[in-house]
């Protein structure tokens, strides 16, 4: 399994954003958290300016995200970074989490559909993919690893 550019390049973003601006109230300042805009993520992420709005949509559409339009505008994260999980960046770009097609609804591009053994195993499978990406939090992966 490997992710599509696009949700690789969400995973950064939303690090970047999550050391930058987190969400909600510094608890140390009491301030409100400062916004980050596209063109400073993208300047940071080395990220194309058009790819980071593109992703900026789908994140705040996912509500993973908060934007404010014009003057001192920009984005910030929509909730903690500790609410904010790995599985949670994936599905707002890619949909949800499925090893093969043949579970989603609606589906019918297997050959091998009718035959297969292996069908009713897959939503198993994709449950144990996705409760092990929704364990790693956003907090995780703005960690600096040495």
């Amino acid at each position: 399994m490997r992710l599509s550019s696009l949700a690789d390049y969400a995973v950064v973003m939303m690090s970047t954003a999550a050391r930058h601006c987190g969400a909600g109230v510094d608890p140390l300042t009491g301030e409100k958290r400062k916004r980050i805009n596209a063109a400073q993520l993208a300047e940071e992420t080395g990220i194309p300016l058009p790819t980071v709005q593109k992703l900026v949509s789908k994140l705040s559409a996912a509500g993973l995200l908060s934007s404010v339009r014009g003057a001192g505008g920009g984005f910030r994260l929509a909730r903690p970074p500790a609410a904010v999980s790995l599985a949670d960046i994936i599905e707002a770009v890619e949909g949800p989490i499925a090893m093969t097609s043949c579970v989603e609804t609606g589906k019918h591009d297997c050959g091998m559909e009718g035959t297969c053994r292996v069908q009713s195993h897959w939503p198993v499978v994709n449950d144990a993919v996705r409760g092990a990406l929704a364990k790693v939090p956003l907090t995780q992966l703005v960690e600096t690893r040495r």
